[in-house]
């Protein structure tokens, strides 16, 4: 790299760093102040965070759309689709997070794009049920629709809405769309915290 390199916009849209332990940022947004707290998703990073949080206003939930066919890192017999529903299922009916909202983002739209051009989604094991016949006009959305209800079919709160997003990082637009919606029902959660 040469010492004058600045990075664009692009670059750090696509910059990735696996986050370890419990990172907190906090922003002003519009005169709202938030704090955000980004936590290690991988197996061995669970334990050092989950009993933390207590009081929080809303769980955003990042699972990658394209891993449906991939397996973990630490354990090459473990779907990453099916660990991330069992991870949400933990972390939906865990006491600490009983009046948080949940926040679903389905990332790397993307790449699920090109991957269930190749990749029929009832081919793997834990998604034989997905009924969308492989090629069909229509596969993109009935996929997303799919992955989304195994999420939301995992919450036992009845009261509980889960907001859900099919996201792509990279795309700024989509980014801000989602975000301003995430700010609406963050401040929204806040505002019945404060007043009831």
């Amino acid at each position: 790299m040469k010492d004058d390199y600045v990075a664009t916009q692009q670059d750090l849209l696509v910059a990735r760093v696996r986050t370890s332990g419990i990172v907190t940022e906090k922003y002003v947004i519009d005169g709202a102040q938030f704090e955000m707290y980004d936590v290690g998703g991988q197996r061995n990073e669970r334990k050092k965070w989950i009993h933390c949080f207590d009081d929080v206003t809303a769980i955003i939930f990042v699972a990658a759309l394209s891993e449906y066919d991939q397996s973990l890192f630490e354990d090459s017999q473990t779907n990453r689709m099916v660990e991330a529903i069992d991870l949400f299922a933990e972390i939906c009916n865990n006491r600490y997070f009983t009046n948080s909202s949940m926040i679903l983002f389905l990332n790397k739209r993307d790449l699920y794009l090109e991957k269930i051009k190749n990749v029929h989604i009832g081919d793997q094991p834990g998604f034989s049920d997905f009924e969308t016949p492989f090629g069909h006009e229509d596969y993109y959305n009935m996929g997303i629709k799919y992955f989304t209800s195994k999420f939301k079919n995992v919450n036992e709160n009845p009261e509980r809405q889960i907001y859900h997003h099919a996201t792509c990082a990279t795309d700024s637009q989509n980014v801000e769309v989602v975000f301003n919606s995430c700010k609406e029902i963050i401040l929204r959660g806040s505002m019945k915290d404060t007043f009831g």
